[in-house]
This record gives C-alpha cells, sequence and structure tokens, in this order.
C-alpha cells in the first residue's frame, strides 16, 4: 500500500500481457470480458449529518435506491446527499470518474471508477493490483477534507483527530463473450473469479476457492455476484449491478459505525474500570457517593450510543423485497457487521451491568447517609431531652 499510485498504475497498465485497460475517453478495445473497477473509500467523520442543510451548501442531489424487482419497497430512512466529483486524470492517462455520498449517519463513502476490457488475466492482474499495491486514501482523504470545510455547518460533533476509513473493492463485468449463464460462469471460470475476489495473482486451492464462491447470490440465470470480505465480483447489466453496489456502501458504512461504537465503548469501559480501580467503589461512603457522576456519564453514553447505533442500523429498510434483503445479509456478513455488531452489543451489557453496579453502590450510600441523619437527629433530641430543655 506504499506504491505511488500514478506510477504503479502506468507501469503495471503498460506491461500489462495481452490487453490494455481502456481510458475513459478512448473506445473500448476487443476483449472477452468488459466492465469497470470500482472503489469503494469511506470515512466516519461526524456524529450526524444534516442533509437538508447541506444540500442547501452543495446544491446536491438526492441519491436515489434503485434496487433491482420492487425498488418502491426498498428505501432509505433518509435518503443520501450524493454529489459527482471532477474526473481524476492521471499522469498514466487512466481518467476515473467519481462520486460523493453522505449518510445522515456521519459516514462520508467515495466511489472511483475505471473501465477496463479485456482477457480474464488482465481482470486479474487489475484486482491484484487495486487490492494490494494501490492507496487511495491520501487521494480521497484531501478529497473530504476540501469537501468537509464547506460542509462545516452541516456536521454535528465532528471528530477530531485521524479517521476511521474503510474501503472495498468491486470488480462489475457488464458484458462476456458468449454470454454465459452465472452457472456456467461459475463452472467454467470459478477459478478466475475466486483469484479477482481474493486479489490473487496465483490459482487458489481448492477448498479456498469453495468458500470464496459458496458467497454468492444471482436473482436471474445470466447474473452473478461473488461477495468477499475486501472485493466482490458482480456479474449484471450496470442497472443490474446497482443493487449489489448500493448495498455494498450501506453494509461498509454500518461496519464503519460498528467499529467507531467498538471503540468509543472501549475507551468508556476502561475509564469505568479506571474510575472503579482507583477507589469509585471503595467501603467509604464518600467514594461510592462519587460513583454517581461517573454512572451518570456512562448512562449518556449508553443513550447516545443505542441511539446512534438503530440509526446506521434502520437506514435501509426492505419491504417485501426479499432478494434485496438476502443481497444485504449476505454483504453484511462478508465485511463483517454481525461481528463487529455482536461486539457493541457485548460491551454495551457489560456497561449496562457496570452502571447498574455503580448505581447500586451509589443507592446504599445515599441509604446510609439518610441512617446516619435520622441517628444524628434523634441523638440530639435525647439530649434535649433528659437535659430538660426544649427544642
Amino acid at each position: 500500500m506504499d506504491h505511488d499510485f500514478t506510477t504503479t498504475l502506468g507501469n503495471d497498465v503498460a506491461h500489462a500481457p495481452t490487453t490494455q485497460v481502456q481510458l475513459a475517453s478512448q473506445p473500448p478495445a476487443s476483449g472477452p470480458l468488459r466492465g469497470s473497477v470500482l472503489v469503494l473509500i469511506q470515512y466516519d467523520v461526524c456524529e450526524e449529518i444534516r442533509l437538508d442543510e447541506l444540500r442547501k451548501i452543495f446544491g446536491a442531489r438526492t441519491a436515489e435506491a434503485s434496487f433491482k424487482k420492487a425498488p418502491a419497497y426498498v428505501r432509505y430512512q433518509r435518503t443520501p446527499v450524493e454529489e459527482t466529483l471532477e474526473p481524476l486524470v492521471l499522469e498514466s492517462g487512466e481518467r476515473l470518474a467519481g462520486e460523493i455520498k453522505y449518510y445522515d449517519y456521519g459516514v462520508v463513502s467515495l466511489e472511483f471508477a475505471l473501465p477496463f476490457a479485456g482477457a480474464w488475466d488482465t481482470l486479474i492482474q487489475l484486482s491484484c493490483r487495486w487490492t494490494s499495491d494501490i492507496n487511495f486514501e491520501k487521494l480521497a482523504s484531501g478529497i473530504v477534507k476540501q469537501k468537509l470545510e464547506r460542509a462545516a455547518p452541516a456536521l454535528v460533533k465532528p471528530y477530531k483527530g485521524e479517521w476511521l476509513q474503510e474501503d472495498y473493492f468491486i470488480f462489475h463485468v457488464r458484458e462476456i463473450e458468449g454470454a454465459p449463464s452465472a452457472n456456467e460462469l461459475v463452472a467454467t471460470q470459478g477459478d478466475q473469479i475466486a483469484q479477482v475476489v481474493r486479489g490473487e495473482m496465483s490459482v487458489l486451492s481448492e477448498g479456498e476457492r469453495q468458500e470464496i464462491l459458496q458467497a454468492n447470490i444471482s436473482y436471474y440465470p445470466s447474473d452473478l455476484a461473488v461477495i468477499g470480505w475486501n472485493a466482490a465480483f458482480i456479474y449484471d447489466t450496470p442497472a443490474g449491478a446497482e443493487t449489489a453496489i448500493q448495498l455494498l456502501q450501506y453494509a461498509n458504512s454500518q461496519l464503519l459505525e460498528f467499529r467507531h461504537y467498538d471503540e468509543l465503548m472501549t475507551k468508556e469501559l476502561e475509564n469505568v474500570y479506571d474510575f472503579l480501580e482507583a477507589g469509585g467503589s471503595g467501603t467509604s461512603w464518600w467514594s461510592r457517593w462519587r460513583t454517581a457522576n461517573a454512572a451518570s456519564k456512562l448512562h449518556t453514553v449508553l443513550l447516545d450510543v443505542n441511539e446512534l447505533t438503530e440509526r446506521a442500523d434502520n437506514a435501509i429498510k426492505f419491504l417485501s423485497d426479499m432478494f434485496s434483503a438476502r443481497l444485504y445479509k449476505l454483504c453484511a456478513q462478508k465485511v463483517g457487521v454481525p461481528d463487529y455488531k455482536d461486539l457493541v452489543k457485548e460491551k454495551l451489557q457489560t456497561a449496562e451491568d457496570l452502571y447498574r453496579f455503580m448505581v447500586e453502590q451509589f443507592n446504599q450510600s445515599r441509604a446510609f447517609v439518610l441512617e446516619l441523619m435520622v441517628v444524628v437527629i434523634l441523638i440530639i433530641e435525647l439530649v434535649y431531652f433528659f437535659r430538660g430543655k426544649p427544642i
């Protein structure tokens, strides 16, 4: 990931053994495959983005969900704002189309696309280079920082320091010579598809190949999506592929959010443990009394995280569209959303248990103080009684 983007891409294209990667400004070359390589780069930049305010600032369009079959039944709760970026023309001549998408739960997603045409070897070489050798992070982060300077009024609680980041690669093949069906494609080109998804130049073992190809899904006999943890292979028309592309964007944005909440909860739990170890739960009534503020802070974090995770988790609704729901579930599973979601749930439960413990300690301390006050008042009354003086 340390290679210079412009130099690496130019040199590798020049040494391609059979066909050249096609520039967006040139007609496609002859070859058995035609399609695009897409790079998704996402950043978690703030707690929330006010999309209505953002539209006023940028005059950007709203990204409509265009899912395959019954699109009216699959929709965003709060539709992201989408903006077209200026094409990126590299020193080697490659021209990358770009778009940026803003999600209301604080994630900014960039998508770069480069058309290609050639043989399976060309696609494997592209996969190996793009998933391993090319670092888009500096390029993308510069664009995001520039955009967010203008978008500052729409950002709620922007994060300081380095943003959490996720990237994902999609190899979309829209045409294959002979127009094979999905079953034929897996039977004849399964090895190559597995290499593309893993970004490997060498043929994989049979076990690894089967593991990769099991994560496939089709709606029609003529389309295929094979989803991996870091890359996906999609064989479909541009309109049909949009389903998987949007759901992969959404799944990766969820992963980014749950990673953020996992880190946040880890820090909060560490602070609570440090507080308790420093004597916050000691036997003295004063140390227990101090747990009230710590418990209140922890409970505030619990409420905030629950609210934010629910917002990210329910950003898309699937109503009667079972294919898109199954496709999303596959995408989320492969990129690791359920794993991080479970981690966050476990830490939320731990935090809830600690909160109850701290509240119990505080209540015991408060009860002790009240009992002590009653005893003191009683002693004073008895003293005045025995001295024969009215209180």
